[in-house]
Order: C-alpha cells, then sequence, then structure tokens
C-alpha cells in the first residue's frame, strides 16, 4: 500500500516579519519578555530623575510660599485666614500642613532646595511604583507603560517645583492600589488622607464611594468606611478647628475662589470675558453633574442590578438597605481591580473636563491615567500614542494659547467620552468571567 504524500513544511514567515511578531507579543503580555518591561523602564525612570536633578534648574514656584506658611504655624498661628506666604494664603487642608512642615525640619527650614529635590525624586518614584502595580493588577498591556515615564510636564512638577499634589496623587494611587486588593479599610483611609492634603481629590469621592458601597459587600461596612473617613478629616483638622473652625473649613476646602484668566491651562480658548462670567462657571458646573449623574446611574452601579431609584427607594421609603445581603455579595464579585481603576480615574477626568480652571500642576492628576483610561476607551495603540503625545505638547506650551487649551480640553473630552462608549461592557455584571476568558485566550 502506497505511502501518503508528505505534507511539505509551511514556508517560515520572512524575517521583518517574526520580528514585528515578536514585538507585537511583547508589547501586547504575550510573551515571557513582556514582564521585564515595567521593571526596565522604572530603573530608567530613576536614572532620568537624577540626570534631571543634576542639569536641569530648580524652579520657584510655591515652596517658599509653603515653608513660610509652616513658619508662621510653627509659631503659633491657628487662624487659616491669618496664614500667607508670598504666593498667596494657605488654601489647603491640614494634612498638607502636616507635610510641610516635615520637610521644613528635613530640608534647614527650606533652605536645602537639592535635599528636597531627592525627596521628591524619591516621591515620583514610588508613586510610579503604586502606579504600575495598578496597571498590573487591572491587566493593561505592556503597551502602555512606556507612557507613564516619558512625561516632561510630570517630571517637572514632582522634581523641579515640589507641588503639594504630588503627595495628594500619590495617596490617591495608593488608594486605588488597596482598594483593588479589596482591602476597604486602609483604601478609604489613604483616600481621606489625600483629600486632606488637597481638595482636588474631591472629584473622585462619587466613585470611591461606589467602590466602598459595591465591593464591601455590606450596607453596615460601607457606612462604617464613610465614617471613619469623616472622623479622619475632623482629627486631621482638629489644631485649626478646635480654635477656628469656620475660617479652616472656609480656606481648606474653599470652593469659591476667585480664578484668573492668565494662569488657567484650559479654557483660554473662550476669552477672559467667556471665562470669568458667572454664567461660564454655572454652565460648567451643571455639565459636571449631569456627566458625572450619567456615569453613576447609568455605568458605575450596573454591578448592583438595580437602577439608581432601585437603590435609592429602599432608603428613602422603608429605611432598608439598598441591597439585600446575597445581592451585595454578587455585586462584590463584579468589583474586580480593573472596575476600580476605570471607576476612580473616569470619574477624576470627568471633574477635571469641567473644572473651571486648570494649573500646570494638575497635569499630576491626568498624566498616569490617561493611558489607561484611552486602552478602555479601546483605542488603538497608535490612537493612543497620537493623543498622549498631543495632550503631553498642550500641558507643556508655557504660557497656555488658544490652541494648546483646546487641545487639553479636547483631549479630555476624548478620553471622557471614549471611556463612556468604549468601556460599557467594564460595568457590566460578569464582568470578571469575561476576564478570566480573556486571560485563556491570551494564554
Amino acid at each position: 500500500m502506497a505511502e501518503p504524500p508528505k505534507k511539505k513544511p509551511e514556508p517560515k514567515p520572512p524575517l521583518y516579519r517574526q520580528a514585528i511578531d515578536f514585538a507585537l507579543d511583547v508589547a501586547n503580555g504575550r510573551h515571557v519578555l513582556s514582564k521585564l518591561i515595567p521593571p526596565a523602564l522604572y530603573l530608567a525612570d530613576g536614572l532620568l530623575c537624577g540626570l534631571i536633578i543634576w542639569k536641569v534648574p530648580y524652579t520657584e514656584i510655591d515652596w517658599k510660599a509653603y515653608m513660610e506658611q509652616v513658619s508662621q504655624i510653627l509659631s503659633g498661628e491657628r487662624d487659616y485666614t491669618k496664614i500667607r506666604g508670598g504666593t498667596g494664603p494657605l488654601v489647603y487642608p491640614a494634612a498638607h500642613v502636616y507635610i510641610y512642615m516635615g520637610l521644613y525640619y528635613l530640608t534647614d527650614e527650606g533652605r536645602n532646595i537639592y535635599f528636597a529635590q531627592l525627596l521628591f525624586a524619591g516621591l515620583y518614584m514610588l508613586t510610579l511604583g503604586v502606579v504600575m502595580g495598578c496597571y498590573r493588577m487591572a491587566k493593561a498591556p505592556p503597551y502602555l507603560f512606556p507612557l507613564l515615564i516619558l512625561s516632561k510636564r510630570l517630571h517637572s512638577i514632582f522634581v523641579l517645583r515640589c507641588f503639594n499634589d504630588c503627595f495628594a496623587v500619590l495617596f490617591l494611587w495608593m488608594s486605588i492600589f488597596f482598594l483593588q486588593r479589596r482591602n476597604w479599610h486602609v483604601g478609604a483611609l489613604l483616600y481621606t488622607i489625600g483629600l486632606g492634603v488637597k481638595m482636588t481629590l474631591l472629584l473622585s469621592l462619587p466613585a470611591v464611594g461606589i467602590v466602598l458601597f459595591l465591593g464591601s459587600g455590606s450596607f453596615v461596612t460601607t457606612l462604617l468606611l464613610v465614617a471613619t473617613m469623616i472622623l479622619v478629616q475632623v482629627l486631621i483638622g482638629v489644631p485649626f478647628l478646635a480654635h477656628y473652625p469656620t475660617e479652616y473649613l472656609s480656606r481648606a476646602f474653599e470652593l469659591s475662589r476667585q480664578f484668573f484668566f492668565k494662569w488657567t491651562v484650559n479654557w483660554r480658548f473662550v476669552g477672559e470675558e467667556v471665562f470669568l462670567s458667572k454664567g461660564f462657571a454655572l454652565t460648567l458646573l451643571g455639565l459636571h453633574v449631569a456627566v458625572l449623574g450619567a456615569f453613576v446611574a447609568m455605568r458605575w452601579i450596573k454591578p448592583a442590578r438595580k437602577s439608581l431609584v432601585q437603590l435609592i427607594s429602599p432608603l428613602l421609603v422603608a429605611g432598608r438597605p439598598p441591597l439585600t445581603g446575597p445581592e451585595h455579595r454578587a455585586a462584590a464579585r463584579d468589583v474586580t481591580p480593573r472596575y476600580i481603576l476605570t471607576t476612580v480615574l473616569s470619574a477624576n477626568m470627568v471633574g477635571l473636563l469641567f473644572a473651571r480652571t486648570l494649573h500646570y500642576q494638575f497635569y499630576a492628576y491626568v498624566a498616569w491615567s490617561t493611558p489607561f483610561l484611552l486602552w478602555r476607551a479601546g483605542l488603538h495603540p497608535v490612537a493612543i500614542y497620537l493623543l498622549w503625545a498631543a495632550q503631553e505638547w498642550a500641558w507643556n506650551v508655557f504660557p497656555s494659547t488658544p490652541v494648546s487649551s483646546a487641545v487639553v480640553v479636547g483631549a479630555l473630552g476624548v478620553t471622557v467620552a471614549g471611556v463612556w462608549f468604549g468601556a460599557r461592557d467594564e460595568w457590566e455584571p460578569g464582568t470578571k468571567s469575561a476576564l478570566k476568558k480573556e486571560e485563556a485566550a491570551k494564554r
């Protein structure tokens, strides 16, 4: 009996095609070398921070003012309305004061700028490590990680300006890190400490509240977490609240602050007259509330498997918890690390999109959030890199121009809209199973 003809081996693809396939496998996490990308980038960024401190002159903006304000507090002043520095009054909560009080002693009353820069370089590297950890927990692809270390403006905010936003951002990402690991108490504590540094973290509060409510698995636990967060805020402010409570609250959490057109990064293209108008402020506030409400009602609460009305009604009508025990546990299973990161960061981006004004240091809240959210929006990697580059350019134009400010707002708008449409499945019940299938497909 004749032997069947042997199959000819399929020809190997050209060498360039093999190289491209290899690069794509590494970039998308399908190769063992993919695991080396984050640590390699981390080490490279550490060297870059050292090089920046060595070669680029320090830029004085708020550091001296922080030190002057701390000096007045150490002299016994507790009235927030009387505490001022060279750039204006003290307008940050008390955790900011304690942090810069420590820096005051560590840097010879603020005179040792070089040592302060080294401390902020360490702060930057710590925050970057936490951010990378959050990305990995959310199964973000390796090709996003280079964008975490390439921002010129972000390095400037940390090691050349020493802004307090750096600490607020660290606490925000540390909070997300522990929330992703279902350590609700530590996550809530870190978030409220960050809020005690700068009230910008209020933008993320609705999302953090929903994550705690759905993820903790118990309405009682949620209430205890909220009570703890409030108590920590009170304890942080005690030295000032005990003597001048109204003055402290009105300055540390000032919602009616005067905005200056010359410093705005985002709305310069509307013109000074529109920017300063009450109608523009109310329009932005209305849009913020509307978009935030839409995300809450139609995206973030999906794991509860109930509408917002169905969740609120039991509380208002009968005083019962919004979810039964089994319902709450089912919802908690869908609060995955990716759900948490997408939800908290999208709330932050919505707030920044409709903020009355953004200054350059606010990029600390944007830079590390954008790559992940654009990926969750479903954009092609090339589009992600191009939009990131346009955003980075716009935030490095000083002073801002109508074109650069339009790009800033446009990039934020594309990010928010992209997450709304592209990541809508993220919040649907059953996402955890979908993630398992996705991981199996990769293997």
